[in-house]
C-alpha cells in the first residue's frame, strides 16, 4: 500500500509541477506580447511626432503645396480650419487657405506642442495635439493664436495621410 500512496503523490506532484511549467509559459507569453505592444506604441508616437513636426514646419512655408503630401486628394473630405470655417476637399483647402491666410503673411510660424496623443485602430489613427501659431502679416500687423488641433489619419500604402482634421482656438479668456 506504501508503495501504491508514493506513485500516487509521485503522480500528483508530476501533474502540478506540469501545471507550473504551463502557467509559467502564458505569463511568459503574455508578458511578451505586452512589452511588444508597448513598444510598438513607443514607435507609433514617435512616428507621428516625426508626421506632426513635418506638417507643422510645411505649414510654416507659407505656401499650401509644401503640406500636400499630408493630405489624402479624395474629393469629399471635409478639413476644419480657423478661417474660414471648413473645406470640402484638399484642392479647397489649398486654395482657400493660400488665399485667406498664406498669401497675406510676411512670416508665419505653426508649432506642435510636447502633449501628442496618438490612438490607432487598424488603418485609422487620430492625434490630439495643441498648438501654436505666429504669423506676421505684409501690413505688419502680428498674430499669436494657441490652437487645438485633432487630425484623422489614414494608413494608405506605406504613408500615413490626413482625412480629416480639425484645428480650433479657445474663445478669448479661456
Amino acid at each position: 500500500m506504501t508503495e501504491s500512496v508514493v506513485r500516487a503523490v509521485d503522480k500528483n506532484a508530476e501533474r502540478w509541477r506540469w501545471l507550473l511549467y504551463v502557467a509559467l509559459a502564458l505569463a511568459g507569453a503574455m508578458l511578451t506580447f505586452v512589452g511588444a505592444r508597448a513598444q510598438q506604441n513607443a514607435a507609433e508616437d514617435t512616428a507621428f511626432r516625426k508626421l506632426i513636426d513635418g506638417y507643422c514646419e510645411a505649414w510654416s512655408t507659407g505656401t499650401a503645396d509644401a503640406p500636400a503630401k499630408f493630405y489624402a486628394q479624395d474629393d469629399g473630405l471635409v478639413f476644419y480650419d480657423v478661417a474660414p470655417f471648413a473645406y470640402h476637399s484638399w484642392k479647397e483647402y489649398h486654395d482657400g487657405v493660400q488665399t485667406a491666410i498664406l498669401n497675406k503673411a510676411a512670416s508665419i510660424k505653426l508649432t506642435a506642442g510636447k502633449d501628442l496623443r496618438v490612438t490607432r485602430r487598424g488603418l485609422i489613427a487620430w492625434t490630439t495635439v495643441p498648438m501654436h501659431l505666429a504669423e506676421k502679416t505684409k501690413e505688419g500687423k502680428t498674430t499669436e493664436l494657441d490652437l487645438r488641433y485633432t487630425g484623422i489619419w489614414e494608413k494608405r500604402a506605406a504613408s500615413w495621410v490626413l482625412v480629416h482634421e480639425h484645428l480650433s482656438t479657445p474663445l478669448a479668456g479661456n
